[in-house]
């Protein structure tokens, strides 16, 4: 068996951690031709380019990032044990890597991730926001933990298990003034009314124009947005109704209030992981949680509406 040069892999390791060999020379007080060599040792090992240069910094090549996320996981490690042997370690690792696809609005995320805060010995939370199949492609190449999405891991992105959380009805929000100049039962209230959506190719995007069409209603639309929390922003100032997802509909800020619901509109969330059963203790306490907390709210919103 051909063993790994740690080594190499630390220096490698550091100098993207440092941004450049200049400064992991000063960190690790070796001289830079030194680190330049062992880290072309460590591409003649693997037989592949980890860096490129981009203007003054470098960049990791697609080959890069995934050596760099078995880097994470291996010093990571290497620290757990110091910790464990010195009494120091509970049993949650110290680090939970999530990867949150940039369709899952703000304040759910907050939702699936609080359980996790509140373990007795919290993990550090390291997210990362990105379109779904870059986040699955990182998870593969083990440089995430899980993946927390709208949708399931697209099939072509390899080897990739998902996890039910929960699922929500969708609410429609509007502020008190915003209500009061657009009176009458919901939904037929937001005919021509000032609404915003979310661009079109989201999941909740085609939920609505499907749900307006059927109730054969057409409201003005003021503004797309592919950032929920924009879309958040402008309504809790009054700039139009907009649609949150039910389970977080108790966190919208300002004026807004619920105009009304939409339960046959559901959105589901997804642990998004590299194997068929979670393990990561942290993450089994976010799959526990969330549905916990969507069960319980779901159950609190019906006895209201009764």
């Amino acid at each position: 068996m051909e063993w790994l040069n740690y080594h190499h892999l630390l220096y490698f390791w550091v100098v993207f951690r440092e941004g450049s060999v200049t400064k992991a020379s000063q960190v690790l007080n070796v001289a830079q031709p030194t680190i330049s060599g062992q880290l072309r040792a460590l591409e003649e090992r693997l037989g592949e380019k980890l860096f490129v240069r981009t203007g003054r910094t470098l960049a990791l090549t697609e080959v890069g990032r995934v050596v760099h996320g078995y880097a994470e996981a291996i010093f990571g490690l290497g620290r757990e044990l110091v910790d464990v042997v010195a009494g120091r370690a509970g049993t949650t690792p110290r680090r939970l890597r999530v990867g949150i696809a940039d369709a899952v609005p703000k304040r759910v995320a907050w939702h699936l991730l609080q359980p996790v805060l509140e373990l007795p010995e919290p993990p550090r939370l390291i997210c990362q926001e990105e379109p779904l199949e870059r986040l699955v492609a990182l998870l593969v190449g083990h440089e995430l933990d899980v993946v927390l999405s709208d949708a399931p891991a697209p099939p072509t992105t390899g080897p990739a298990f998902n996890h039910l959380l929960g699922e929500s009805g969708t609410s429609i929000l509007g502020t008190r003034t915003l209500v009061e100049a657009h009176p009458g039962p919901f939904p037929t209230c937001l005919q021509s009314a000032p609404f915003l959506l979310p661009t079109v190719g989201a999941t909740l995007r085609l939920g609505l124009d499907l749900w307006f069409e059927s109730q054969g209603l057409q409201p003005h639309i003021v503004g797309e947005f592919e950032d929920s929390a924009l879309i958040s922003a402008f309504g809790e100032q009054g700039a139009g109704f907009f649609a949150v997802p039910t389970v977080i509909e108790a966190l919208a800020t300002g004026e807004a209030q619920v105009v009304g619901r939409v339960d046959s509109l559901r959105e589901r969330y997804y642990a998004i992981s590299g194997h068929r059963r979670l393990t990561h203790p942290a993450v089994l306490a976010l799959s526990s949680g969330a549905r916990n907390r969507f069960l319980t709210e779901g159950l609190a919103i019906l006895r209201e509406n009764r």
